[in-house]
């Protein structure tokens, strides 16, 4: 059992953001009702290729440890049985445009009139007020419109997007913040409260000694490829055989940098001793030290480093990481069997407690494997009702769940 063993989260979101917080939240103990549009199910369920038994890899990957509940929120009834399930629950979850639900009768606040206790988090692109509400939020146009893409990539080249879908993740682990939190204050309140997040907001926040660099001088960073505004060197090097990251982060450091890289000239030069000269005379100092690191290969420079405590970094593909000892034995990468997929894996919530008590994960539902079960249990509807729903497209039931009678 995980720390938010007990939680009960209704999770109405779909695609990225939404689904990476409520498996955050899952992760931790919380039982998350997925609720998803009868025909087709969560967007992200389309995402592809690759699939694997007919499920998207990209849907796999962030909806472990939930049950799927298909309902057609756009019918009276489908609204009516979400209500009366957000009755039941602790939070509710929703990635829908500003207005959205509440033309479909789900208004945080008339929810919460007839269930005090209930915690709502909307994650929007832009935010629920603004100019700029009603415009649609995806990873890319929030990654452009946060200043992201422009201080990233090379400085000669285009705006660069980050490489995951920063953005929605982001936003996901605010949002699971915003509902603990909110939960920890119901504790001692007894209330609910509405958590707003805003993709905009939450990539923009990364900005910190970016947006400092231009609160103190009015200028706007630039695009600096892999280096840093603040600290040389800093950066990636390429050795005779490959890449590598070195960060010489401190004048304690630097020296023994030096010494790695036999330089005893550089350690003894006062221009360099201070970390503000080393930034202010960057364009000399790092060409040459580029020269001494392209003269042996990565694994030379990486022992030296090593030995040196000078902070170092290989630079691995994808693959590398998924398979990496590092990971694997911290059993950060987690099997699951999936009834259609065969055996799913994922890289599973970083946050770990000394028991290890809640290591157990359940593969990502199918589209309505836990339809009758959710309102079976919840609100004790019979199987010739659910059936009856079932057949007016209302509710979708998938023939692998536990049925109830």
């Amino acid at each position: 059992m995980g720390p938010l063993s007990g939680v009960r989260i209704l999770d109405l979101s779909r695609v990225v953001s939404g689904p990476f917080c409520s498996m955050l939240l899952a992760d931790l103990g919380a039982e998350v009702i997925k609720i998803e549009e009868p025909e087709h199910g969560d967007d992200s369920r389309a995402f592809g290729p690759p699939f694997s038994g007919g499920e998207s890899a990209y849907f796999l990957s962030v909806n472990r440890n939930k049950r799927s509940c298909a309902v057609n929120m756009k019918a009276p009834e489908g609204a009516g049985i979400v209500r009366r399930l957000a009755a039941q629950c602790d939070v509710m979850l929703d990635n829908f445009r500003p207005g959205a639900m509440e033309r479909l009768g789900l208004d945080h606040r008339e929810l919460r009139a007839a269930n005090p206790g209930l915690i709502s988090c909307s994650i929007t692109g832009f935010g629920r007020t603004g100019a700029d509400a009603q415009r649609p939020g995806y990873d890319l146009i929030i990654q452009g419109e946060s200043g992201i893409m422009d201080i990233t990539g090379d400085p000669n080249g285009p705006p660069t997007k980050v490489g995951t879908s920063i953005g929605d993740l982001l936003t996901g682990q605010f949002a699971s913040q915003g509902i603990m939190a909110a939960l920890l204050e119901r504790a001692r309140t007894g209330k609910g409260r509405h958590v707003d997040i805003s993709m905009l907001d939450c990539m923009a926040s990364l900005l910190t000694f970016n947006a400092g660099i231009y609160f103190t001088t009015g200028k706007s960073p630039q695009r600096r490829g892999n280096t840093h505004a603040t600290i040389a060197p800093y950066e990636t090097f390429r050795a005779s055989d490959g890449w590598l990251n070195i960060g010489v982060a401190s004048d304690k450091f630097w020296q023994l940098f030096c010494g790695v890289i036999e330089r005893p000239v550089l350690a003894a030069e006062p221009r360099f001793a201070k970390a503000v000269d080393r930034v202010r005379l960057r364009e000399e100092l790092v060409p040459v030290v580029a020269e001494v690191i392209a003269t042996k290969p990565r694994r030379h420079w990486i022992d030296r480093l090593s030995k040196a405590g000078v902070p170092y970094g290989d630079i691995r593909s994808v693959q590398e990481v998924c398979e990496a000892e590092q990971l694997t034995s911290r059993g950060m990468v987690v099997e699951m069997q999936h009834p259609t997929a065969g055996t799913v894996r994922n890289i599973v919530s970083p946050v770990r407690f000394d028991d290890g008590s809640f290591d157990d994960h359940q593969p990502p539902p199918l589209l309505g494997q836990h339809t009758a079960e959710i309102v079976g249990e919840l609100l004790g509807m019979s199987r010739t009702e659910i059936d009856a729903l079932a057949d007016r497209g209302v509710l979708r039931c998938n023939d692998l769940e536990v049925t109830h009678g």
